[in-house]
């Protein structure tokens, strides 16, 4: 399918956001218009908008291998991610106050820990190894009697690395414990199944699979203990109060249905483009390494450090060659601190700083790769040479 995305150059930050698919915007638009009822009203006008967001719950939960009613509509991922923390961790205050997270987490779950030991709850942040991989047995072992959650994300939304869910999901069942687990890199990337995994809950956010911002979605396994935090009206079953977004939801739903339909062909081709990439990286350029899971890791994930060069003025000269790239998180990419996830994995601060993300998506060609196999080599080579004067 021919790109459409509104404006020249070479886009490699999909894992910070992804262009909304046509299709998704066709989908969307009659509900900015014509369709425009209020969800909760019992009138047709609103029933139909009622209607259109039952139909986008449908292909969530489809996407994932869930129940409809398991499907609770969020703002976005870090929403979502909010409220698992903090709705299980109020339902089972009597029974413990403790819970378990990785020290590579996004900061919409390491901030909502945080403001969770401030309240007085225990929080243990597990170490990973170099690859940024956890190891399932540290899990077990910092399990206490008042552990209530585990929240593990699934994949890393800057070196890549998947981590092994389904052990840990074995793990929290031997012992009682919920599970939560951030998927917004995954869902709609490679095969995702809540029953497969074993999760109880699971954040998933709509504009990182080519839908709009500001929708997501919270999996909440039936009959778990849960506590709505967002309170006012009875939408969503009382478990998230607030008028549905009508629009954007129909188009998370669309986007979910064009994820499945083509999952595993997408899934193989950036996979292939993917190590082309590296490949050629660590060909041309003498200093690189390789962040991150070697063959563990996202389709569309590439993330290498470059020696005596520093990521954000590469970031700038790429960008005035037209070529978008990260240097990590979107979340925190303004504020020139090493990445919390690069240190937990072992590089030092200056290594860390010297690291750049590559997310490749549905619109990466094999032309864009030959072209930053180009643009790259010369650039870094100018710049160690004005660092060494």
């Amino acid at each position: 399918m021919k790109r459409d995305r509104g404006r020249e150059g070479i886009y490699f930050d999909y894992a910070a956001t992804t262009p909304v698919h046509p299709e998704v915007i066709r989908a969307m638009e009659p509900y900015l218009s014509e369709i425009f009822g209020n969800p909760s009203s019992p009138h047709s006008f609103g029933q139909e908008a009622k209607a259109a967001v039952e139909e986008a719950r449908a292909k969530v939960a489809q996407l994932i291998g869930a129940r409809e009613e398991e499907v609770i509509f969020t703002s976005g991922g870090t929403e979502a991610n909010n409220l698992a923390l903090y709705g299980v961790a109020y339902a089972l205050r009597q029974r413990g106050n403790h819970i378990i997270t990785s020290s590579i987490e996004h900061h919409s779950v390491l901030e909502a820990c945080n403001f969770l030991e401030e309240l007085g709850l225990e929080v243990t942040y597990l170490p990973v190894d170099g690859y940024g991989l956890l190891d399932p047995e540290d899990v077990r072992k910092a399990i206490t009697p008042r552990t209530v959650l585990i929240s593990i994300m699934h994949a890393n939304n800057e070196v890549g690395t998947i981590e092994p869910i389904r052990e840990v999901a074995s793990i929290a069942k031997e012992y009682d414990v919920y599970l939560h687990t951030d998927a917004v890199q995954t869902v709609g990337h490679i095969p995702v199944n809540v029953n497969d995994l074993g999760v109880d809950l699971m954040s998933i956010s709509a504009h990182k699979l080519y839908g709009p911002k500001g929708v997501g979605a919270l999996y909440v396994r039936k009959g778990l203990m849960f506590t709505p935090f967002v309170r006012g009206g009875g939408q969503e079953k009382g478990r998230r109060a607030g008028t549905e977004n009508v629009s954007s939801i129909v188009g998370f739903g669309r986007a979910c249905e064009l994820a499945l339909q083509d999952l595993e062909g997408e899934m193989k081709r950036l996979t292939a483009l993917r190590d082309g990439l590296i490949r050629g990286l660590l060909e041309r350029i003498k200093g690189i390494h390789l962040n991150g899971h070697p063959t563990e890791r996202l389709p569309g994930n590439v993330n290498v450090r470059i020696d005596s060069v520093e990521a954000e003025t590469l970031l700038l000269n790429l960008d005035l060659e037209g070529i978008a790239v990260s240097t990590g998180s979107a979340c925190s990419s303004g504020d020139l601190e090493p990445s919390h996830v690069l240190l937990a994995m072992g590089c030092s601060p200056e290594e860390a700083l010297s690291a750049l993300r590559l997310s490749l998506g549905r619109w990466t060609t094999q032309e864009e790769i030959d072209r930053f196999l180009e643009v790259l080599p010369p650039l870094v080579q100018r710049l160690r040479a004005m660092r060494s004067l």
